[in-house]
């Protein structure tokens, strides 16, 4: 996958479901920053809300507290594109001989 288009979001809700990849950043219950990122695909494939895909974020980087509105308001949100990009095996030979 080629991730382009990076855009900080207003919010954490500010990403569209199955369009948009989201990275967040947020300090745990200890005060230390952390990061943690799902491809567009992730939320649509497992049917999740934008809530459920923010919260389950939080816990993929390590949040181990209790998920209030406040702790999510608090996060601070990119998201992105994502295009999959293939080539045959010949083209990839190719265009390292040039």
């Amino acid at each position: 996958s080629l991730l382009t288009n990076f855009e900080e979001g207003d919010n954490c809700f500010d990403w569209e479901i199955g369009i948009h990849g989201i990275r967040i950043e947020f300090y745990n219950e200890k005060g230390n920053k952390r990061t943690a990122t799902y491809l567009p695909e992730v939320a649509r494939e497992q049917g999740w809300t934008k809530v459920q895909a923010i919260d389950s974020l939080l816990r993929k980087g390590g949040f181990k507290g209790t998920i209030t509105p406040e702790i999510r308001n608090s996060t601070k949100l990119v998201r992105y594109r994502s295009e999959k990009v293939s080539v045959h095996y010949n083209e990839y030979i190719a265009s390292k001989q040039h």
